[in-house]
């Protein structure tokens, strides 16, 4: 029952006993005085709290032995917005906003708490109402979905979609998109949809619309600017710059990684600055032109998830990457040491994988600089036993275009052709 989600025992009781349900806006004497929305529990909780939001977005927990009284200020039911109709303002650029999950463009139902899309004109307009002045938003739910749970045939629906509005009048799509994978989902898009006439730029949000230091708002509008005034192509991830609220980084779409697990300014380019800076009275472009590969667009989505990423420790088993040929797979990236290394406990394995005709690339665990194979000894062993050193692409990165490029041909040698290809700024200059 979701007007009670999560509360059972004696926490139950003392809702039911006190006539408020989850929603409820209420006034609660404790240790001190505390205003709020009752919250729904998680399924595994005690029953001896009670969850309340406060005005500043975050949640706190109350012992209900400890709770002196309890006043309902408003029913759940008077908590749900009016929301304004808007209209298209003529003479603004169009930008459609796909949603794939995360808290970007989502809000909580605070009868339910549930998190759910907030991408019709109006959420967004009431959300954000700043975007009507940038754009005509044209909004539209693909996917409700973790970013964990976002899977190869995902970024293949995701492609498909955006590949059909090739021709339309749109000046850019934004991807709504949960953080946690979005540089996966980015990679693919980029090599997938080379060469689409308008930017494609992935937002997502560290921190829930409903909490005080949410940067969803901020992402959001970076991202429409980016797009209206740009005047680029090719696809990108767009997040808070920093810890505070001046600017907005624009990162290319296989050079960024996720460097923090919390903090706001989590996205950074690898090797290098974001792209393009975005500030609230200008853009700043950070890459030259001879940055951009200038091709037609002809996309390409296809994958083959038979890749393995393989990252080499030492104790690494050697018998894992025979179990990995023995399933099937087509590649291996492996994340070496230093400058492209695996330990020569591995080159048996190794040997047996090439002559299978098992596409052998090599990365580096560092977190910046080039792949170098031939430095060492052990470097060009390697290389003689088949291994492609893969400059300074990133592990993720290079999995992802692994699996495109045997999607799109299952000749080894145009494989190693593809992989050594700068399609999509995967190797910067």
């Amino acid at each position: 029952m979701s007007e009670y989600r999560g509360y059972e025992g004696n926490s139950l009781e003392f809702l039911k006993s006190n006539q408020v349900v989850v929603g409820d806006s209420v006034k609660i004497l404790s240790d001190i005085t505390y205003s709020g929305i009752i919250m729904p529990r998680y399924e595994h909780s005690d029953d001896k709290h009670i969850v309340l939001k406060l005005k500043s977005g975050y949640n706190v927990g109350l012992e209900i032995a400890k709770i002196e009284s309890i006043e309902k200020i408003q029913s759940s039911e008077k908590n749900i917005d009016e929301l304004e109709k808007i209209s298209k303002i003529d003479g603004l650029p169009k930008v459609l906003l796909l949603s794939t999950g995360g808290t970007i463009a989502s809000k909580v139902d605070y009868r339910t708490g549930a998190v759910t899309p907030v991408l019709t004109a109006e959420e967004l307009n009431s959300s954000v109402p700043e975007l009507s002045k940038i754009a005509n938003i044209d909004a539209e739910v693909l996917l409700s979905e973790y970013s964990e749970n976002i899977m190869p045939e995902n970024w293949l629906e995701i492609a498909n979609k955006i590949s059909s509005y090739s021709n339309s009048d749109y000046s850019g799509i934004i991807i709504a998109h949960g953080t946690d994978t979005m540089h996966y989902t980015s990679s693919f898009l980029s090599f997938a949809l080379a060469g689409f006439p308008v930017p494609i730029v992935l937002v997502g949000s560290q921190r829930s619309s409903d909490r005080a230091s949410s940067d969803a708002a901020l992402n959001l509008i970076g991202a429409t600017k980016f797009i209206t005034e740009s005047k680029t192509k090719g696809v990108y991830i767009v997040m808070h710059n920093d810890e505070n609220d001046n600017t907005v980084a624009c990162h290319i779409g296989t050079r960024v990684r996720k460097n923090h697990t919390s903090k706001r300014g989590a996205f950074q380019t690898v090797g290098d600055d974001p792209a393009f800076i975005i500030a609230e009275e200008k853009i700043q472009k950070n890459i030259s032109k001879e940055f951009y590969k200038v091709q037609k667009f002809q996309p390409k989505i296809n994958l083959d998830t038979k890749i393995a990423l393989v990252k080499y420790y030492p104790g690494y088993d050697p018998k894992l990457v025979e179990q990995i040929i023995d399933n099937g797979y087509k590649g291996i990236i492996f994340e070496g040491t230093g400058l492209g290394h695996i330990g020569r406990v591995m080159y048996d394995s190794v040997k047996k994988a090439s002559e299978k005709g098992i596409f052998l690339g090599m990365t580096s665990q560092c977190i910046d600089g080039r792949v170098r194979m031939t430095v060492y000894e052990s470097g060009r062993d390697l290389l003689n036993l088949g291994i492609i050193p893969l400059e300074n692409m990133l592990p993720e990165v290079a999995l992802v275009k692994a699996m495109w490029a045997l999607g799109n041909t299952q000749n080894i040698e145009e494989v190693k052709e593809i992989m050594l290809d700068n399609i999509a700024s995967e190797m910067s200059i």
